[in-house]
């Protein structure tokens, strides 16, 4: 099963997406969360701690992956079966490709990921902005990230069994 679970910044979708995990849980399956920030600066170091200590204290017993680039040999890497995978999230791992400034990076991993989330025998759930709500952002960075995006949720949309949008903290089934 793959949910994906789109919504804008501060939507509620990580709560939600952890709760979709909490399901699994319930029923005994081991919780990874495969985590894709990289702390470029202070404020983003404190947030990634913050998400840290918020896992340690959690009754799921999550397993931490960070992988900041090669999410998709991290996850064929650790998959197995009675398994959820959180991946949170796919626009953060977006971003270190463009960081990078190679556009054969993204274009490579983008197509690894599409192919490994289907042969998965692990349930997944992943986590992603939805950015294509706005205006057209001035800049070519920007723009490439927002069309990169867009793409990306459409090809990940596309192979899910869910696709659930989370508004003001509320979820509204997209695709089930």
């Amino acid at each position: 099963m793959i949910h994906l679970v789109l919504g804008g910044a501060r939507s509620g979708k990580s709560r939600f997406a952890e709760q979709c995990v909490a399901e699994y849980a319930a029923i005994g399956y081991q919780c990874v969360y495969l985590a894709t920030a990289t702390a470029l600066d202070t404020e983003m170091s404190q947030r990634i701690h913050q998400h840290q200590q918020d896992r340690v204290s959690s009754p799921h017993g999550w397993i931490l992956h960070e992988q900041a680039y090669d999410i998709a040999q991290t996850l064929v890497a650790i998959d197995k079966p009675q398994q959820v995978i959180l991946l949170d999230c796919l626009t953060l791992l977006l971003t270190n490709h463009l960081l990078l400034d190679d556009g054969a990076s993204w274009t490579m991993q983008k197509s690894l990921l599409l192919d490994s989330l289907s042969a998965l025998q692990s349930e997944v759930v992943l986590v992603s902005n939805e950015v294509g709500s706005g205006i057209v952002p001035m800049g070519e960075l920007n723009r490439r990230f927002v069309d990169e995006a867009g793409w990306l949720n459409q090809a990940v949309a596309a192979i899910s069994d869910q696709v659930t949008l989370v508004v003001a903290g509320l979820p509204l089934p997209l695709k089930a």
